[in-house]
């Protein structure tokens, strides 16, 4: 099966600064795919070249099997965007706004299917400028979803949420993600992508510096472990590449329970740091052109 996007050897230049050299990104049919990087790491340019709002200047990309450079009408017909931040729309209803929304598109979905799968049935008739934050975001969100999109963009989905209105909006990205949507999502949440995303893609500079789940993400899976415990009331601590042999070890010397034991790997966002720090002092913000 084809990737829902290819890119190869991927670039784009503004002036002296080179916002995407060379990217090479596979993101397949029906994953939730989280692109990481710092800011001015190319992963703007990136997505609005995916997005056919922005064109190139060298490389190949298919999305949905098109090039999006140019692509027809009936391919942005199959697509879904869910912008950072959006405007515009205080004076009408979420359902007066995904009505509008849905006659652009071939096959929409139903309106009344899309308000109840996005959490705003108690708020479809008021207006838009009394909305909370989250709330809001759920329209931006049924606003992306209410033309049937077999790939759906997500920028920066939660910035500003609090926790409880986070978790409420995962559970719904993870609905549209079990229903077949392909979800390309931009974070700096490393929680966020670590609970949502099937695979992670780490940016800096404009080149792809990692790629892998998140719990395999820089070898997280299989390197240096921290074992910690307790003896005779001081703490101790050792890093060991044989964590489970280090466990076995202390439970004999201690003939069972090991006071306060605790075994850690590194962290997605520590893992993530460790990636991006060669490049964070260069990296510079994306220049549109």
């Amino acid at each position: 099966m084809t990737a829902a996007i290819r890119v190869r050897g991927l670039t784009k230049t503004y002036g002296d600064h080179r916002a995407v050299d060379g990217l090479d990104l596979d993101v397949h049919h029906g994953e939730v795919f989280a692109l990481l990087g710092p800011n001015g790491a190319g992963k703007t340019t990136t997505v609005e070249i995916l997005e056919g709002f922005r064109g190139r200047d060298g490389g190949e990309v298919a999305v949905l099997g098109t090039d999006p450079q140019g692509a027809p009408r009936g391919w942005r017909d199959r697509i879904g965007i869910v912008l950072q931040t959006t405007g515009g729309l205080d004076l009408l209803t979420p359902r007066e706004a995904l009505r509008s929304t849905a006659r652009c598109y071939s096959h929409p979905r139903d309106v009344d299917e899309v308000v109840e799968a996005t959490g705003l049935t108690e708020k479809v008739d008021a207006r838009i400028a009394g909305l909370s934050g989250g709330q809001k975001r759920r329209l931006d969100v049924a606003l992306g979803i209410v033309g049937g999109p077999e790939l759906l963009f997500l920028d920066e989905p939660t910035t500003g949420f609090d926790p409880q209105a986070r978790r409420d909006f995962w559970a719904l990205i993870r609905g549209l993600a079990e229903d077949g949507t392909t979800i390309l999502l931009t974070t700096h949440y490393l929680d966020e992508a670590e609970h949502l995303a099937d695979r992670v893609g780490v940016i800096a500079a404009g080149a792809l510096l990692a790629l892998d789940t998140p719990a395999a993400l820089g070898g997280r899976r299989t390197g240096e472990a921290t074992v910690s415990w307790e003896d005779e009331g001081v703490p101790r601590s050792l890093v060991t590449a044989e964590p489970t042999a280090e466990v076995a070890r202390l439970a004999a010397r201690f003939g069972g329970e090991v006071p306060e034991l605790t075994v850690t790997r590194p962290s997605l966002e520590d893992t993530y740091l460790g990636l991006i720090a060669p490049h964070v002092t260069t990296a510079t913000e994306e220049v549109p052109a």
